[in-house]
């Protein structure tokens, strides 16, 4: 397979689970704003996250009330939009988060079996 299917196949599988692992990154940080996500995203080991599809999921998670938005004012720079994790993000996180993990566990089993067949 070429490196950009399999970019693109990552890309797929991060699109499954990208509100969760924001939400999740919100939780741990208290709060971010979108380039500083989009690194940790990539750290984390999820990388080929773009700004054009982190930006309308934010905004959708904040239309939801799963996170909220406030602008500041940058130092020496232009403002920043922070997104801050909500309970009732907290509260979808504990519930989801589980049962995606229920579900990577299940399709990871499936799959090592396949490769050792």
């Amino acid at each position: 397979m070429s490196e950009k299917r399999s970019v693109e196949r990552q890309t797929q599988w991060l699109r499954g689970v990208l509100d969760l692992a924001v939400l999740a990154l919100l939780a741990e940080s208290g709060e971010d704003y979108g380039y500083t996500l989009v690194r940790r995203l990539d750290e984390a080991g999820l990388p080929g996250m773009k700004p054009g599809t982190l930006y309308p999921l934010l905004n959708r998670l904040d239309s939801e009330g799963l996170v909220r938005s406030e602008w500041r004012a940058g130092a020496g720079g232009p403002g920043r939009k922070f997104f801050l994790l909500t309970e009732q993000g907290r509260a979808v996180l504990a519930e989801q988060g589980p049962l995606w993990t229920e579900f990577a566990k299940n399709a990871t089993a499936v799959l090592e079996r396949g490769m050792s067949s």
